[in-house]
C-alpha cells in the first residue's frame, strides 16, 4: 500500500475506535508533503505550513508528555533532515515523536501504546512491514 493508503486507513481505524477511545477525537493530519501547483506551494506556504513538520498528530497529552507526532512513510523511505530537526524540536519541547511508521498498525500500535491502551483490543493486528 502507498503511504496515502496506509495513512487513510489509520485515520479509518481511528474513526472506528473513537467511540471506546476518545483522544482519538484530537488526531488530525498536517497536509504538508505531496506534489502540488506552485501557486498552491506558495500560499499554504505564506499560511505557514513548514517543512518537516510529521504527518499526524495525537493533541492528548499522557504520561508527561504534551502529544505525539506520527511520521508515515511507505518502502524504504526515511525521514528527511529537516523531519529529523523536527523530531529533535519536538522531543525537546516535551513531545513524544515515534519512529517512522511503515504502515497504519505499527502507526495505531504507537498511538495505543501512547495512551495506554491495549492495541490488541482494539483490532490491531501484529501486522509487520518490512522496512
Amino acid at each position: 500500500m502507498s503511504e496515502h493508503d496506509e495513512q487513510a486507513a489509520l485515520f479509518q481505524w481511528a474513526a472506528l475506535c473513537e467511540p471506546r477511545i476518545p483522544e482519538l477525537a484530537t488526531l488530525f493530519a498536517v497536509p504538508n508533503g505531496g506534489a502540488r501547483h506552485i501557486a498552491v506551494a506558495a500560499k499554504l506556504k505564506a499560511e505557514g505550513v513548514k517543512s518537516g513538520v510529521w504527518d499526524c498528530f495525537l493533541a492528548t497529552p499522557r504520561g508527561g508528555l504534551a502529544g505525539c507526532w506520527i511520521e508515515m512513510k511507505a518502502g524504504r523511505n526515511t525521514l528527511t533532515p529537516e523531519q529529523k530537526i523536527w523530531a529533535h524540536l519536538m522531543r525537546a519541547a516535551g513531545y513524544r515523536c515515534e519512529d517512522v511508521c511503515y504502515s497504519w498498525c505499527a502507526a495505531a500500535r504507537a498511538i495505543c501504546d501512547y495512551l495506554g491502551v491495549p492495541a490488541e483490543n482494539y483490532g490491531v493486528a501484529a501486522r509487520v512491514v518490512a522496512k
